[in-house]
């Protein structure tokens, strides 16, 4: 089964968690479990849950910490319930609506993953970074590290940096298992391409000056493509522009080549202007920070 992952530099996080002891009179509430136990009860989200993501999409959003479902190479915790209550509210507002309004629902019923799964801690590796997300088989998002959400919400920068960017860039992988990049993308930077060496010195401050936009752009050229969706959606115009500015004149041009490619493959397979996908995500990623969405309402009507 094929996995893709996206990872992010170790020294970019500090927080940590707040633990709190429970007395022994404290029963724990099955409906909200985070945990799958067998007595475990549907509750106001598990049904939220089925009204706006199963009936309509066809999609399983899994809080619920199942064993199966993570990586056995890493210690992993559940999402605390609001967490996963606020998380899944972004995900449908951030993405699902998002590609719905500019592409239609019937393009996010077709290719929108299937699945996401999410746990409380991010994945950490022994190299100075760790996995913010990982897309698998064309059919599962898995979301690392809810239970910092908190701490970004009312920062589009931290959102996109932990969260957001991973989604889109995880999803842009899913059309490209559909319909593969177009081999003129991998002749543009064809020898800048370093595998996991891209977090190491010089190649981790370097990249901008090599042709790439960020610096995980440089493990393959699949990630170079995601990389470039993603990170030009999330950003506005004037944010895009601020990121070639701070590379020289001739790498401006190698990312400029990259993004026609990428522009003319989401026009060409799937009818996205991916300059209106940029306007509506902002748009709504506004809305978001000022305070305009309601992240915690699981009523049905």
């Amino acid at each position: 089964m094929m996995k893709s992952k996206i990872f992010s530099l170790f020294t970019l996080v500090t927080a940590a968690f707040a633990m709190t002891a429970c007395g022994e009179s404290d029963d724990p509430d099955t409906s909200y479990s985070v945990i799958i136990p067998s007595n475990t009860e549907v509750n106001e989200f598990d049904r939220w849950l089925q009204a706006n993501y199963n009936k309509p999409y066809n999609i399983d959003f899994k809080y619920r910490y199942e064993e199966i479902e993570g990586d056995f190479n890493f210690y992993l915790v559940p999402a605390r319930y609001d967490d996963a209550v606020t998380m899944a509210h972004l995900v449908k507002y951030l993405c699902i609506d998002t590609y719905s309004e500019v592409a239609g629902t019937e393009f996010t019923c077709r290719y929108f993953p299937k699945m996401f799964y999410t746990v409380g801690e991010w994945e950490y590796q022994n190299n100075g970074t760790f996995i913010l997300g990982t897309a698998e088989g064309g059919r599962k998002i898995f979301l690392a590290g809810l239970n910092y959400l908190s701490e970004c919400l009312g920062d589009a920068e931290a959102l996109n940096y932990y969260y957001f960017k991973t989604i889109h860039h995880e999803f842009t992988h899913i059309l490209n298992q559909t319909k593969p990049i177009p081999a003129s993308f991998r002749t543009i930077t064809a020898n800048g391409y370093v595998a996991d060496n891209w977090s190491e010195s010089p190649w981790n401050v370097e990249y901008k000056n090599n042709g790439f936009i960020s610096s995980y752009s440089q493990h393959s050229y699949t990630e170079d493509f995601a990389e470039m969706m993603s990170i030009y959606i999330i950003n506005s115009a004037e944010e895009w522009e601020a990121l070639l500015a701070s590379g020289s004149a001739s790498s401006r041009e190698l990312i400029l080549q990259k993004l026609d490619i990428v522009r003319d493959y989401m026009m060409s397979n799937y009818r996205i202007d991916i300059d209106d996908l940029r306007s509506v995500l902002q748009r709504r990623q506004a809305d978001v920070v000022a305070g305009k969405v309601d992240l915690s309402d699981v009523s049905v009507n």
